[in-house]
This record gives C-alpha cells, sequence and structure tokens, in this order.
C-alpha cells in the first residue's frame, strides 16, 4: 500500500478534521497516525495525518480529488508521497561535527534524505564528503565575489533540485535575496546563548559568565540574522569544574543532535510555520527507526 502524508493549515473552523476524515474514507483510505493544533491567538488551524491508500490511489488522484475539501476551508495543503526522499544540499564551512553527524545518519538510514550535494567555501572536508559519492563543491567567498559565490550555489541547488539547504555550520552571511528566494527551506544550527552572548568565542563568554546550561538552536533561516521560527532547541548542563573547552566540545553534542532532529521534523512534514514561530508534530510511530545498524 502506498502511505502518504496530507499537511494541511487555514483559518480556524468547524468540521475541518470531519472533513478530512470522510474524504480519506471515502477514497479508500486508512489513518496511521494524526496530530492537530488549532492556535487561538492567530485563529489557524494545523494538521498533519499519515495514512495508507488501500485502493491504490495514487498521489495525482488525491490530490486531486482533495482539493474541493481544501478550496472550502481555504487550506494550504499538499499530499506529500512517504516514499520519497527530499533532496537536501549541506553547507559547511571548517567545523565538521554536523557534518559528520549528518553523514552518519544518512548512511544507515537514519535520516532518509538524499544528499545531493555539499557546499563549502573551505577544502577540509572535500575528501569526507567524496569517499560518501556525494558531489562536492568548493566556492570561496570574499566581500568582493559574494554576489556571485551565492550565485554559483544557488545553481547548484537549481541544477540538482535541491528541496532544503542545511547549514551545517557554515560560516557565511547569506543575502536578503537568497533568504527570501529559498525561505522555509533554509535550516541553520547555532549555540544557543544569543543574543547573550554574540561576537566571537561565545563558548569562552559564557565561561567566563560561569552559565550553567549552554545548547543549540535549529531554525529556520530568514533576513535577520539568528532570528528565524525556532524548530528545535536542547540543553546541556555544565559546572564550574568544566573548562572553556568542556563547553565548546559539549555543545557540538547538542548542536548535531539539534539539528538532526530539526531537519528530521522538516523532510517528514511536520513543521507548520505559524507567524514568528513553528508548530512541530511529533515522529509518527516509526518515524525514528533506521535502516541499518552502522
Amino acid at each position: 500500500m502506498s502511505k502518504y502524508a496530507l499537511t494541511v493549515a487555514c483559518p480556524t473552523s468547524r468540521g475541518i478534521v470531519a472533513a478530512i476524515a470522510v474524504f480519506l474514507a471515502e477514497n479508500g483510505c486508512n489513518i496511521t497516525d494524526s496530530a492537530q493544533y488549532d492556535d487561538e491567538n492567530t485563529e489557524r488551524f494545523f494538521m498533519r495525518v499519515a495514512f495508507e491508500s488501500e485502493e491504490g490511489k495514487s498521489q495525482d488522484e488525491l490530490t486531486k480529488a482533495f482539493t474541493a475539501v481544501a478550496d472550502r476551508f481555504a487550506m494550504d495543503w499538499a499530499i506529500h508521497d512517504a516514499s520519497l526522499r527530499m533532496k537536501v544540499v549541506i553547507m559547511v564551512s571548517r567545523f565538521g561535527h554536523c557534518l559528520n553527524d549528518l553523514l552518519y545518519r544518512w548512511r544507515i538510514g537514519a535520516l532518509p534524505i538524499d544528499i545531493v550535494a555539499v557546499v563549502s567555501n573551505h577544502m577540509d572536508y572535500q575528501k569526507v564528503v567524496e569517499n560518501h559519492d556525494i558531489p562536492f563543491h568548493c566556492i570561496p567567498v570574499t566581500k568582493q565575489n559574494k554576489p556571485e559565490a551565492e550565485a554559483q550555489i544557488m545553481k547548484v541547488v537549481e541544477d540538482t533540485g535541491a528541496e532544503l539547504i542545511v547549514l551545517a555550520r557554515y560560516m557565511q552571511i547569506l543575502s536578503d535575496q537568497m533568504c527570501q528566494k529559498m525561505s522555509g527551506r533554509i535550516i541553520n544550527i547555532h549555540h544557543s546563548f544569543l543574543p547573550s552572548f554574540k561576537g566571537a568565542n561565545p563558548y569562552k563568554q559564557a565561561y567566563e559568565r560561569g552559565v550553567k546550561l549552554i545548547g543549540a538552536t535549529a531554525h529556520y533561516v530568514t533576513a535577520d540574522l539568528d532570528e528565524g521560527p525556532i524548530i528545535e532547541q536542547d540543553i546541556i548542563r555544565v559546572t564550574h569544574a568544566q573548562s572553556s573547552e568542556d563547553y565548546v566540545s559539549l555543545g557540538r553534542d547538542v548542536e548535531a543532535q539539534v539539528f538532526a532532529r530539526a531537519i528530521h521534523a522538516h523532510i517528514h512534514h511536520r513543521v507548520f510555520q505559524n507567524g514568528n514561530k513553528t508548530v512541530v508534530f511529533p515522529a509518527s510511530a516509526g518515524g525514528y527507526a533506521s535502516e541499518r545498524m552502522g
């Protein structure tokens, strides 16, 4: 049986859930997982429904048939084929912990994506990437060539058909134009000290202030630096007995985990932008399972 996920965002209204359930039942589909949220402040309704087409109806057939229901409730919606892997471009600079973590999760099937390219402004990870049979593109960035460099990056994205860019500690600020063009399709990871500790050596600044919690934040990229809608966060406790170098190591572990969870949520269509915030539904049963042990 073909498996799909229906995602819906629309103004709050009576009868949305019933209409979706009736539609799926009448079209020979069985719901396997469902999550919904009604935001009273924005008066927006969000829903994700995982289902199986027991009568073999295709994605195109279901999409065409659902249009009438969607129009009635003014829905922003899509039916996603669960068997298709999202095409992803990874961008990295000289910190490789998130890149290596993503490559491992991808290799064992814990992160079911199709990595179509890795882009970097340095050569440090060329061999690692090419050893995974993934195309590597080194695109140096300077103040003088930034528009040309971004044009090259976007050419990689367009040529590969990438649906998502993930900034695995890519240490360059993207232009407003690129952020707008790829709105909702770029995810960044950073330490969670912002805005308390901006600039160079945030972990050293945190150490000198004696913080007790460090963490990481994954968010969608917008023109406002590090201010995009948050997808995932986590923290870890530190004590007076740890050094600033310990903070860095512990922080990198948290960054890798948070980043992977955020990407996992996005590729499974569990994230909905709700103004400056997000609605993130939990994973369906089996959603975290790996295809291989290692």
